[in-house]
């Protein structure tokens, strides 16, 4: 009798383990905005293979957050208890560097020089650029939507305490990857049968940034309702609030 005691003893503690270590995961597909800063210079134009052309600088990406709403009542009378709080994961502006990658044309001496945006499957995502003839230092700042995955893993405890529980937010973003088309032209009239495309990869597909555990308090009681949504960089919702359940459910 003592042992199947110890047994379920033992049973009630590894299980409370369980639900106190349980994660819930989030994810989302969205578009970010993204702004590429940089500067394609051009040099050796006349030469018979065609110039060399190298694009650097920087990607300023449109930042992203995550939003915890803890509700007391799920019917949200005037006596629930709403708290709200919101963690920057990826600020607003941050950059990524533009790798220096220099690309021989082969379009004959001169060419005429245009870059063209596209992601990892190749999809257009801004229109053909016109640069000019073998430009020299030209500034480009094109912005456009690219599409990134959100995940957040999400843990909470202490949800029994008055204050509110601690919960635990952390994930990953990954990208589908931007490209720059670098393309030589020596004829803009007409077809474009002489053309030749360089492809420079900025970001690659399936690249990922790691969102660290940062543990945030909540403030709408004991074991409250948890919602959850992620923000674009400037607070924006994407996308309408997800129900996770009762804190003692995560």
């Amino acid at each position: 009798m003592k042992t199947k005691l110890l047994i379920a003893m033992a049973c009630a503690i590894i299980s409370s383990l369980s639900i106190a270590q349980a994660q819930v995961t989030v994810s989302k597909s969205f578009g970010m905005p993204v702004q590429v800063a940089g500067s394609v210079t051009a040099s050796d134009c006349d030469n018979s293979g065609g110039p060399e052309v190298t694009l650097d600088g920087e990607i300023h990406l449109g930042g992203l957050q995550m939003q915890l709403i803890l509700q007391n009542n799920v019917k949200g009378t005037h006596t629930a208890t709403v708290t709200s709080t919101s963690v920057v994961v990826l600020a607003l502006g941050e950059s990524i560097t533009i790798p220096k990658q220099p690309v021989r044309g082969g379009a004959g001496g001169n060419p005429h020089i245009l870059i063209q945006f596209h992601n990892g499957n190749g999809r257009d995502l801004t229109d053909e650029i016109y640069l000019g003839r073998c430009v020299q230092g030209l500034s480009i700042s094109p912005e456009f939507l690219n599409q990134i995955l959100a995940v957040a893993e999400i843990e909470a405890g202490d949800c029994s305490n008055s204050g509110g529980p601690w919960i635990t937010l952390g994930g990953t973003l990954t990208f589908s990857g931007l490209h720059a088309r670098i393309i030589f032209r020596n004829n803009l009239q007409g077809t474009h049968e002489a053309d030749v495309e360089r492809d420079v990869t900025l970001i690659a597909s399936g690249s990922q940034i790691k969102v660290p555990k940062q543990p945030v308090r909540g403030g709408a009681g004991g074991n409250p309702i948890i919602y959850f949504r992620f923000l674009q960089g400037d607070g924006t919702p994407i996308g309408q609030p997800v129900k996770l359940g009762r804190c003692n459910q995560i």
